[in-house]
């Protein structure tokens, strides 16, 4: 019996909730597809070909998305503490047959204890994209503490986000807003969802339900946080104990950060 090709295979619907996702998400970060080309890059330079990506703080598997397909003998672990996104990132990696390379973890980086997930395995390189913002200084400087203890020499960190301007730099904060606004603008006139329209749509599966319900209980009271600037978290990682740390890509406010251990 013939075996239809990847590429021709028909879309499943985690595949489109997934594939509307990213669209969404480019809506609100510019040069979206930049951002994850060069740390897939960085991946491709230090990495060995069989190793393990840590996906930080994942969502629905962006991230891991991409590096098993530009990888294909490279695993991934995912790892966030959003039961919706992490139903659908399974279901993706089950539609798509990565089940052998590709796992998703619930754990919440608020706890130390989000290591075990690991099962004592140090990971080649760790990534993560527009989700450690969500964590406050001191939380995210002892995550830092925790990754710098496991990996080992010559291992990388990599960071995508957006850090805002010091305060006082009046042209950069305008310039970066207008650059957001003009992309928000750009994506949403052509019927790309905004964020609630995502989840709503989310919503309208069944198999989601218990997910998103769990999901409400467990962010109802975390609060939001202060942004935290590019310098924080170079300082952040030297702290932690990388040897090297900075941006390797920016656009406005919106960098990747790359650390070595």
């Amino acid at each position: 019996m013939s075996t239809v090709p990847a590429q021709t295979r028909a879309e499943g619907p985690a595949a489109a909730m997934l594939r509307r996702w990213d669209d969404q998400q480019a809506a609100y970060i510019s040069r979206r597809e930049e951002r994850f080309a060069i740390m897939l890059d960085v991946v491709e330079a230090t990495v060995p070909a069989d190793g393990l990506v840590l996906d930080l703080a994942c969502g629905p598997g962006s991230i891991s998305a991409r590096v098993a397909r530009r990888f294909p003998r490279m695993r991934c672990l995912g790892v966030d503490y959003d039961p919706a996104l992490l139903t659908l990132a399974r279901a993706w990696a089950g539609e798509e047959g990565h089940d052998d390379r590709v796992r998703f973890a619930d754990a919440d980086l608020v706890d130390p204890s989000w290591l075990s997930v690991l099962q004592g395995e140090a990971p080649h390189a760790v990534l993560s994209s527009t989700a450690l913002h969500w964590l406050p200084g001191a939380v995210l400087a002892r995550l830092y503490s925790d990754l710098g203890g496991i990996l080992e020499q010559e291992s990388v960190f990599l960071n995508a986000d957006h850090l805002r301007a010091p305060t006082g730099r009046e042209l950069f904060t305008a310039l970066a807003a207008a650059d957001d606004e003009r992309t928000q603008a750009t994506a949403h006139a052509r019927g790309v969802d905004t964020w609630d329209d995502w989840f709503r749509g989310l919503a309208d599966d069944p198999e989601y339900a218990t997910a998103l319900a769990e999901r409400e209980s467990r962010f109802a009271d975390r609060p939001r946080n202060p942004d935290l600037s590019l310098g924080f978290h170079v300082e952040a990682l030297r702290v932690a104990g990388f040897r090297e740390a900075g941006p390797v890509w920016q656009h406005f406010d919106d960098y990747v950060v790359l650390a070595r251990r």
